[in-house]
């Protein structure tokens, strides 16, 4: 297994651990933070693991198939996590999870028919609003971050909604296959 991989291997392994900090009190105050700095550390994980695949010729069916796994993982987690604290609407977190779940289809589709879909740029936008999203939500600095976090919600959103349709109308030919 090479470093990239291994690297989205780490970012899942963390996913459990950020998600006890978040939702126990084991650490009393500290335990946001400590969320927070594990959900930077993956998500650093993430842009880390492409670069390293694309500047040494690393890039693998593993990787693309992992690491928007993995980065599904990490963001739907903290997702479910700020809902109970009313940071993040349910119906906004619904709709980025159903996008997921939509993607993964296509990726399944696709693999049973020996296509591999890798991520697309505005996957990746997507994915890092969401990112961002989540750290200015756990790190809930109030004031000027509240309108932050709020704005970064809405383009998550959007962004998510594009990355879906973007998917869609590049990969309709994986569904079209076969008589569907």
């Amino acid at each position: 297994m090479n470093l990239p991989n291994k690297l989205t291997v780490l970012r899942v392994i963390m996913v459990p651990f950020f998600v006890f900090f978040m939702l126990t009190d084991v650490a009393g105050g500290a335990g946001k933070w400590i969320a927070l700095v594990l959900f930077c550390l993956a998500s650093l994980t993430d842009m880390l693991d492409g670069k390293i695949a694309r500047a040494r010729n690393l890039v693998t069916n593993f990787g693309k198939f992992m690491d928007p796994l993995a980065d599904k993982l990490l963001v739907c987690s903290a997702m479910i996590c700020l809902i109970p604290s009313g940071q993040l609407p349910a119906w906004v977190v619904i709709v980025i999870i159903a996008r997921e779940f939509i993607i993964s289809g296509f990726r399944l589709v696709a693999a049973d028919s020996g296509i591999v879909i890798a991520a697309s740029y505005w996957g990746k936008f997507k994915t890092v609003s969401q990112m961002f999203m989540v750290i200015v939500l756990i790190a809930d600095l109030g004031g000027v971050f509240d309108t932050v976090g709020t704005v970064l919600i809405w383009i998550a959103l959007v962004l998510t909604v594009v990355s879906l349709v973007d998917y869609i109308a590049k990969n309709v030919e994986v569904l079209t296959k076969g008589g569907m």
